[in-house]
């Protein structure tokens, strides 16, 4: 009997064409479901047959009460190769075998630019007065070159906006908790000596930290009234960096000129939520890594991961 495969949350339904799963077919039955189940009596009831799991980073979580419900499961793969919704120790704990994918860093880079960019220069607003036939030219755009780049986070993604900001001819500052002034040289930045000095200096701040205990709320009431009244924030890492309510109260009251978002508390985001209707918002549906390439990453590797499990030998194993 062929082992089941559920492939949850496949948005765009582009899984099974993303990569080739044809080695598997004798042996796994693959099927897709496009529609992400919050009610977690509907998600047992649609995967509880299933041996293997691949899940597309944190929109379903993962955690012990769920694989408790999921007796037969004996694979789980995540896109990437950390995810903070799956509790690998639980997982561990019944057996089942955890794998990831490569993840690439080039996409999230790109999308921030996007929002940054699409903000500086009122992209939305104009392009939807160009399309309903409203005023020739509304707004007045901000310039890039000779403004400060504030990059909260020098790791990868920091590292390559930090060169893109450079390009356009901005002054690159960063912080991060352990962020050396050697890092930051080698990567023709300066280091701001604290995090409300790097938040009250910069025209454009833009997130890229990993969400830790360490790290949640990071961004507060406190840096947001910091901020100058034209700049902006860009969050394309994890929503739990900034205080939502904070965050809310910055754009509504006019603390800062607006923010670009990709990243919510919850996902999809609610119908009803503010952020989705406010005029200063540039915000998107976690679109950061949602590209071609990344994808033929994720499910290449998820079918590669699968046949190492079969044949005994497992690879991209998260601890």
């Amino acid at each position: 009997m062929k082992l089941r495969c559920a492939v949850l949350d496949d948005y765009q339904g582009a899984a099974l064409n993303s990569a080739d799963w044809s080695p598997l077919a004798d042996r796994v039955e693959v099927r897709v479901l496009r529609e992400h189940l919050t009610d977690r009596d509907a998600l047992v009831a649609a995967v509880e047959d299933c041996e293997i799991l691949v899940v597309m980073r944190e929109r379903t979580p993962v955690d012990a009460e769920l694989l408790a419900r999921l007796p037969r499961l004996r694979l789980l793969i995540t896109s990437g190769m950390r995810n903070a919704s799956v509790d690998v120790a639980a997982a561990r704990a019944r057996g089942v075998t955890v794998c990831g994918t490569a993840s690439g860093s080039e996409p999230p880079t790109e999308l921030t630019w996007a929002l940054l960019l699409g903000l500086a220069r009122h992209v939305p607003a104009e392009a939807r007065a160009l399309r309903e036939g409203g005023p020739w030219q509304s707004t007045v755009g901000a310039d890039l070159a000779g403004r400060t780049l504030g990059l909260v986070g020098l790791g990868k993604i920091g590292a390559r906006m930090a060169r893109i900001g450079l390009a356009f001819g901005m002054d690159v500052r960063a912080w991060s908790p352990n962020l050396t002034e050697e890092r930051a040289a080698e990567h023709g930045v300066r280091r701001a000596e604290d995090k409300r000095e790097l938040f009250a200096g910069s025209d454009f701040v833009s997130l890229h930290m990993v969400l830790s205990d360490r790290t949640r709320g990071l961004v507060g009431e406190s840096e947001l009234r910091a901020m100058r009244p034209h700049a902006y924030l860009v969050n394309t890492s994890r929503a739990g960096l900034v205080d939502g309510a904070a965050l809310l109260r910055a754009l509504r009251e006019g603390w800062i000129a607006g923010a670009g978002l990709d990243v919510y508390e919850t996902e999809p985001l609610p119908a009803d939520d503010p952020l989705r209707s406010l005029p200063n918002v540039l915000a998107l549906p976690h679109l950061g890594y949602v590209t071609e390439r990344n994808y033929g990453r994720y499910f290449g590797q998820a079918v590669e991961d699968i046949e190492a499990f079969l044949a005994g030998a497992p690879v991209r194993e998260l601890g």
